[in-house]
């Protein structure tokens, strides 16, 4: 059984940093992409940053040249780094691990950690 594992979230003020490490136990195989969500009250869950298994990575604009998503693949685990944090990023961040061949494929959430920025 696969569990995803978030942590490193809280309370931090405005211009502060936190970061959040999701590690991942189990069997995982043919892994594609690790990603971090998040969703904030009344809103939809959106797309923060991933990473491929290649190393490639992506980023919601308005997260861009704050965040940055790393990975440790002998740890099986993800890493998001977040500065100058902002009231805005307020929200639960959930990791996301995808992957997978042909028709075996998976797709793994974590529980999510709250992130509370105050201004």
């Amino acid at each position: 059984q696969v569990q995803l594992v978030e942590s490193g979230g809280g309370l931090v003020q405005a211009g502060g940093s936190l970061r959040l490490s999701c590690a991942a136990s189990g069997s995982l195989f043919a892994i594609k992409t690790m990603g971090w969500h998040r969703q904030a009250p009344g809103k939809q869950r959106e797309l923060v940053a991933r990473i491929t298994s290649g190393e490639s990575t992506n980023y919601a604009d308005s997260v861009k040249g704050r965040f940055t998503i790393s990975r440790d693949m002998a740890k099986n685990t993800v890493y998001l780094q977040m500065d100058s944090l902002k009231s805005e990023d307020t929200a639960v961040y959930y990791c996301n691990w995808v992957g997978g061949t042909g028709a075996l494929y998976w797709d793994y959430w974590g529980q999510g950690t709250q992130v509370t920025v105050s201004s």
